[in-house]
Formats: structure tokens, sequence, C-alpha cells
């Protein structure tokens, strides 16, 4: 979000992503992520939301 402003992913948007033990970048399907992220938030622990609203998450 930092890199894009306030603008969500789109469902079909992929990352290339620098994994420590990997010696290629790894695809994440980062719109796919946060979709469903978002349509199961009732089933995240109090943790794991607060960790989505410290990097901007306003839905969780």
């Amino acid at each position: 979000m930092e890199r894009e402003g306030r603008r969500p992913a789109p469902r079909g948007h992929s990352e290339q992503i620098a994994v420590d033990d990997e010696t290629e970048p790894v695809t994440v399907k980062l719109g796919a992520w946060v979709s469903n992220t978002k349509s199961r938030r009732d089933r995240l622990s109090t943790e794991q939301l607060e960790a989505l609203r410290e990097l901007g998450m306003e839905w969780a």
C-alpha cells in the first residue's frame, strides 16, 4: 500500500519478492491474498488483525 498509496490491489495482482532461502524471487498473489483475508477477517485472531491495522488495512 505504501508504494501505491491507498488504492487496493486488484484481485489479479501479483508481486515478486525475495525470500531468504530462495535463489529466485517468489511470486505472491497479493490481490487474491488481500481479498481472501478481508472476506475471512472474522476468523482472524486479535494479533493478526492488529498486525494488519499496523500495515494500514483500514478494514481490519
